[in-house]
This record gives C-alpha cells, sequence and structure tokens, in this order.
C-alpha cells in the first residue's frame, strides 16, 4: 500500500511542478537523465556489471524496447509480441528486458522509457487484430506502479528502415490511445518521436497523432540538433524527450570513428559532439526535459557492426577517462535529474 501511495504522489508532483502540468515532465530547467539502451549498456545489474550505473549515479530511467510485431525476425530472434518486457530479447544489439530492472533494487526508483515497434503491423493495430497484445501491454504498464514513457511506433519518420505507412500508422496510434484509456493506464506518457533530421514543419503535422493523444514530443540525436523538432513541440505546447542520443562524427553523408576506448580521441569527440549537445540542451531548457543516452559499443552488436552509420562508434562513457570525468562533472549540474533526484519529490 505505502509503495502505490508513493507512486501517485510522484506522479501528482511531476505533474505539478510542470508549467503546464505536462505528463511526467519536471519544470523548466530540470531534465530527466535515462540511460539505455541494453543491459550492458546500463549495467548495476548482477549478471551486466560494467555499465553506466556501475561508475555513475543511478539515471532517473532507463530505455528497454519491445513490439506489436509477432513473428517478426532479426538477427535470428523471432518475435511473439510484446518480447523484452518479461521475457528478454535480444535482436541483435544487445539484451533488452524491463523485468530485469524492475526486480533489481539498483532501479527501484527509475522510471522506463520503452521503445515500442509496429512495423509492418500498423495496418493490423489500426484494424483491431492486436487488441489482445495491447491490452496486455497496458495491463502490464498498469501493474508496474512507476512512469513508463511509451515510444509508440519510434522514429516514424524512418522510412528507410521502419517503412511506417502515415494513414495505418495514425490509426494504430489511436488504437492504442483508446484502449489504453479504457484500461485507465496513468501511469504511461505517450512518446511521439521522429528519426531527428529530414522532417519539415509540413510532414511533421501531416504525421502527428493529435494534441490530445499525445503527452511527449521526442526525437533521435546522433550527428546533428534537431531544430525541427523543437519548434513543433514549442508550437504544439509539449516538452521534448531526446529519446535516442549518442556520439557521431559526420560530414554529411561520410562517418568517422567514434571510438571512446581510444583515449587520445576523448577531447575531440568531447568537443564536436558533447559539447554541441550540452548546449542544445541549455539553450532549449523550456522545452527539452529528457534525454536518454545510449551508453553503448555500437561496434561489437550485430546489428551495427556492417551499417555504415554505426559500425565505427563506442560510446561507452566508461571507457574513457577524459570522458568520464566531463560527463560526471556535467551530470553534477542541479539542472540534471537522476533516480535520487526524483525519488526525493515523494517528501517535498
Amino acid at each position: 500500500m505505502m509503495q502505490k501511495q508513493l507512486v501517485s504522489i510522484f506522479l501528482i508532483l511531476l505533474c505539478v511542478y510542470s508549467a503546464h502540468c505536462q505528463k511526467f515532465a519536471p519544470k523548466t530547467g530540470k531534465c530527466l537523465v535515462f540511460i539505455g539502451q541494453d543491459l550492458s549498456a546500463t549495467g548495476g545489474l548482477d549478471n551486466y556489471s560494467q555499465g553506466y550505473s556501475d561508475h555513475f549515479e543511478t539515471p532517473a530511467g532507463v530505455t528497454v524496447y519491445t513490439n506489436l510485431s509477432p513473428g517478426a525476425e532479426s538477427y535470428g530472434y523471432y518475435n511473439k509480441g510484446l518480447d523484452g518486457l518479461e521475457t528478454k530479447a535480444n535482436w541483435g544489439a544487445g539484451d533488452s528486458w524491463a523485468n530485469a530492472y524492475l526486480q533489481d533494487s539498483t532501479y527501484t526508483k527509475s522510471a522506463l522509457a520503452i521503445g515500442l515497434s509496429l512495423v509492418n503491423h500498423e495496418k493490423k493495430i489500426g484494424k483491431g487484430l492486436h487488441d489482445d497484445l495491447i491490452t496486455e501491454l497496458g495491463t502490464w504498464i498498469k501493474s508496474i506502479k512507476r512512469p513508463v514513457f511509451l515510444r509508440i511506433g519510434y522514429e516514424f519518420d524512418g522510412w528507410d528502415w521502419n517503412h511506417y505507412q502515415r494513414k495505418p500508422y495514425l490509426k494504430a496510434w489511436e488504437r492504442i490511445h483508446t484502449i489504453f484509456k479504457k484500461l485507465q493506464v496513468d501511469n504511461v506518457a505517450l512518446v511521439w518521436q521522429s528519426k531527428g533530421t529530414g522532417s519539415d514543419q509540413k510532414i511533421l503535422e501531416a504525421w502527428y497523432p493529435g494534441d490530445a493523444l499525445v503527452d511527449w514530443c521526442a526525437y533521435s540525436y546522433f550527428g546533428s540538433p534537431d531544430t525541427e523538432m523543437i519548434h513543433f513541440a514549442r508550437k504544439h505546447k509539449k516538452p521534448v524527450f531526446i529519446a535516442e542520443a549518442t556520439p557521431l562524427r559526420q560530414s554529411e553523408n561520410l562517418y568517422f570513428e567514434t571510438d571512446l576506448k581510444k583515449e587520445n580521441m576523448g577531447p575531440k569527440i568531447w568537443k564536436e559532439w558533447f559539447e554541441p549537445f550540452f548546449a542544445t540542451l541549455e539553450q532549449n531548457a523550456d522545452v527539452i526535459k529528457a534525454f536518454s543516452y545510449i551508453n553503448a559499443d555500437w561496434s561489437s552488436q550485430p546489428m551495427w557492426i556492417t551499417n555504415p552509420v554505426f559500425q565505427k562508434v563506442d560510446g561507452r562513457l566508461q571507457v574513457n577517462e577524459y570522458i568520464r570525468k566531463k560527463w560526471k562533472a556535467e551530470m553534477e549540474k542541479e539542472r540534471y535529474l537522476n533516480a535520487e533526484d526524483i525519488s526525493n519529490r515523494f517528501t517535498k
């Protein structure tokens, strides 16, 4: 009973502290820190002990993935639907398993950001053919009694890899929203995420599910900031979640090595990527209220070793002493909220 009461207070306070009562958004000038996107990247667990939480403060939230795409295959893994929540899944980019966090003492005060893939199934979802999975997902989210940021059909405009069709995508989003509302799933914020660059205001407006259905706008930040989504979110009075971020050095379509294992690259990478990233957060503190850093060695994961964008990227903060110290100093600033910071709201 006490845990349920604390969670209820937490959800209320997160709303009260926001200027526009934006769901789970901290007040202006504060920013929730999430870490992703696999168990080895986050660490702090018995069988995954060389990740972020083994070197830095436990983050306000962690990123996991699941799907409404039963039967889909990725690097030898076949989806059953809702994989990666109560069961461990690996689609070629590290182990993903939400329950590992929920059952571990390290993350008792952390929220979850869930990437929900709809790939090749948006039409079926819109027609009600996956209502059982949506109901199961909503029931599970409601049962875990902690804030969940659900990124429905994340990177909707990543047409080269997600292949979403606009009208079915929007119908699928509406279907999920309707079922969650019927189930009274109050501890979830629905997050609408673009790929980060290349979509102008016209495209964003065309793909937007609507103010009544979206709690947060979001985008991926790899090579450069995306002013389009920031502008869009301000216009619609929504908070922004940089839902995926990792250091990527590029010049147009050329991608360069970003390997934090190489100590001598630390100062250069910090200056070229981290400084602009934190400047983006600072300059847009009125709207950017959460980010998730992908603390992974992309170059070692099957999904990325042949990918020209990420095959030379190792973004693990802890493996570079220069980066580790700079990151730790940045995270000590009052604006960044970790697990302890958001838990303290219980007693305020």
